[in-house]
């Protein structure tokens, strides 16, 4: 008989695993189900008998997984790290071979692919994005490096600003809702979680690549494994002439990591570096083509693991971000004797947290606390300073500190979730709040998942946001905090041929700050709306089509996904300029072939309409306000495969569609671009 309680489950504990090290569990003539924690340690290992090997599959990938191979456990973002088909929070998670096969050159570029994140680009290729979860806003969403949350607090449109290459990365996991005891108070509408490969052994990769507008890329990878540690380091390149005029871009990353084993316990270091220079035609004011924007972002952070039964996971962290905005290209004809020069930011932030995590016979439980201070200097954003340094001649600073406590009550068919996180932030005198979660999974079958969930959020308003006050815009520094609660229920099915979910929610949103105005000739003001109120559905279907119809056949998957959204109007006089332009619909689809041996295509559809309007600009003069057209883009890849070479030629918006996703600034048409990557 099948026990119902994860303290009465028979454990098997192994000491090592080896790379593919399957016939271990071949030979107990049992389906081993695997959870894991932080740092990827065993907690539990329960066993049902079945014959000695059996497939087993995620709900990530709809292409077939070898019958004799155990696939790597996928491990969901949250305070507590539990496999993806045991948590109670829902995780959307793309995997390694998602990112391979996408005709993208960037993050940004391929979260457009999933049907419930709204992403607005200003450029592409990671020049800058916005990005949007359940019709948040993109300061309303966590972004966060192997757990390192990143989050800009100088603005949202930064956040991304991070030094990962494509390459680098082994997933991402999207948490869609109120996130806050998951990532924090900056987690209002959810959070994204970038994980970086982990490498097994010395290896090394390198890309090159080029196309139209001048496009031109270099990515190269190496790792280096010794007895107790693993190094690897990381660089990539980026250029483009631009699309159209003042859209060129320069881009760097560089990213090291290190793990080291002591003892029971191990290190992980990661640093690194994201440079950008990139024209900003139009970016933030339609009526100034020649804007410029050169950025630098550096951060680096230290974790560590240690215990068993009751595991310590301490973690410091630090990134600071360097932004000059110049209105006025430098070298541009004719700049207004007004202007008074660029504008010059600093934003700092550093953290700490302790995560405690305790196994008992009632489950998992975690606890701890986080420190995390953000910092501002500036030219023209926060308070004057009294002793100013160079170019800052104002400063802003306020710490958050949070202290968390969850359970997971684990059963055989069930886990429930029940913890809350207590946030202090010193910009609010003499307040704490609590902001509680409860997240449930039941599992009836193998294949079929039912779920639900209620959560609470904050954010507090970015440094812009307060202060930004310029020829064009008025910032707000008696903003309040945003709050959120949310409520959702849904139900997933997987299958070896099929898998699919759907999921509906209701999210309450108070005090929600955007920059609005009444009349096309106003200013743009930084405000509180009252009530905002969200509801809407995410459906997904995937089909494996390799192991429906055989392999004698060239289809290998196809995937489908919609979302809808609806948004009360609140003070519809009023043209926002964020909040209320939220998706209405999106769907997407993916499919993926043979063409002849070694030769694949992947084809990459979506379709989406805009809710909200915008002030369109004629040769820099505000014009009327007109509402955003619904557009659809097909993207493809061609990818061919050597044994160490893999060839690859993109072909983006192929039927050259001319597309405006945010106010005033055209999307590019047909682009196509090729090259090659080796690994060795």
């Amino acid at each position: 008989m099948r026990k119902k309680q994860l303290n009465t489950m028979k454990v098997f504990r192994f000491k090592r695993f080896a790379r593919k090290s399957y016939s271990i569990f071949n030979s107990l003539h049992k389906a081993v189900t695997i959870g894991v924690l932080s740092g990827c340690a065993l907690i539990s290992a329960h066993a049902a008998s079945v014959e000695p090997v059996e497939r087993i599959y995620t709900e990530t990938s709809t292409d077939s997984i070898p019958p004799t191979e155990l696939d790597e456990v996928v491990v969901t973002a949250s305070k507590i790290d539990l496999p993806l088909n045991v948590a109670a929070k829902q995780v959307t998670v793309i995997t390694r071979q998602e990112i391979e096969r996408a005709p993208v050159r960037s993050i940004e570029d391929l979260l457009n692919y999933v049907a419930g994140v709204d992403i607005l680009q200003r450029g592409p290729h990671g020049v800058q994005a916005d990005i949007s979860l359940r019709g948040g806003s993109f300061d309303q969403t966590a972004i966060l490096l192997n757990g390192v949350n990143l989050t800009n607090p100088h603005t949202g449109h930064y956040s991304f600003n991070i030094p990962v290459n494509l390459s680098d990365i082994e997933r991402i996991e999207i948490v869609q809702g109120p996130s806050s005891l998951v990532y924090g108070a900056s987690a209002f509408s959810g959070g994204v979680n970038i994980i970086t490969r982990k490498d097994s052994e010395s290896n090394g990769f390198a890309k090159l690549e080029g196309g139209m507008h001048g496009l031109f890329g270099a990515e190269a990878r190496g790792a280096y494994k010794a007895d107790n540690s693993l190094h690897t380091l990381s660089g990539g390149y980026k250029h483009s002439d631009g699309y159209i005029p003042n859209s060129d871009y320069n881009i760097v990353n560089l990213l090291w990591q290190s793990r080291f084993k002591i003892e029971g316990a191990h290190l992980d270091f990661q640093a690194g570096l994201n440079d950008k220079k990139q024209g900003a035609n139009t970016f933030y004011s339609a009526a100034h083509p020649n804007q410029f924007d050169d950025t630098r972002g550096i951060f680096a952070s230290i974790r560590g693991e240690t215990g068993e039964k009751l595991k310590f996971i301490p973690r410091i962290y630090w990134s600071r971000h360097y932004d000059e905005f110049q209105l006025y290209r430098d070298g541009t004809p004719d700049i207004p004797a007004t202007y008074k020069g660029h504008n010059y930011h600093r934003s700092d932030v550093f953290g700490m947290n302790l995560n405690m995590q305790y196994i008992s016979r009632w489950g998992i439980t975690g606890f701890g606390g986080e420190f995390r201070n953000e910092g501002i200097l500036s030219s023209g954003l926060g308070k004057p300073m009294e002793d100013t340094i160079g170019k800052y001649t104002y400063s802003d600073n306020r710490t958050h500190i949070n202290y968390f406590l969850e359970h997971n009550f684990i059963f055989d068919q069930f886990t429930l979730l029940v913890g809350g996180l207590l946030n202090y932030n010193t910009a609010v005198v003499n307040k704490f709040d609590l902001y509680p979660a409860l997240n449930a999974s039941y599992r009836p079958s193998e294949s079929l998942r039912l779920y639900a969930s209620w959560n609470k959020a904050t954010r507090m308003p970015t440094f812009t946001d307060l202060w930004y006050t310029t020829q064009t815009h008025i910032g707000n520094s008696n903003l309040e905090a945003e709050m959120s609660e949310a409520f959702e229920a849904g139900v997933k099915y997987i299958h070896p041929i099929v898998k699919g979910g759907i999921s509906a929610f209701y999210i309450k949103g108070r005090n929600m700050i955007d920059w609005v105005k009444s009349v096309p000739e106003a200013k743009w003001e930084s405000r509180n709306l009252t009530k905002i109120n969200t509801k809407g559905f995410e459906a997904t279907l995937g089909f494996n089509l390799k192991e429906w119809f055989g392999t004698g056949q060239p289809f290998r998957s196809f995937d489908i996904g919609y979302m809808f959204l609806d948004r009360n109007r609140v003070e519809d006089n009023l043209i926002s300029n964020y909040v209320m332009n939220n998706l209405r619909h999106k769907f997407t689809a993916a499919l993926h072939h043979d063409v002849v041996k070694n030769l694949t295509l992947s084809w990459n559809f979506r379709w989406q309409e805009r809710e909200g309007s915008y002030v369109q600009y004629v040769n820099s003069k505000a014009g009327e306000r007109v509402n955003f057209t619904p557009f659809s883009l097909l993207d493809v890849k061609a990818s061919y495969k050597f044994p160490r070479v893999d060839l690859f030629v993109n072909a983006n918006n192929i039927f050259n569609t001319t597309h405006i996703d945010f106010g005033n600034i055209p999307q590019p048409g047909f682009w196509l671009s090729g090259g090659a990557n080796i690994k060795f």
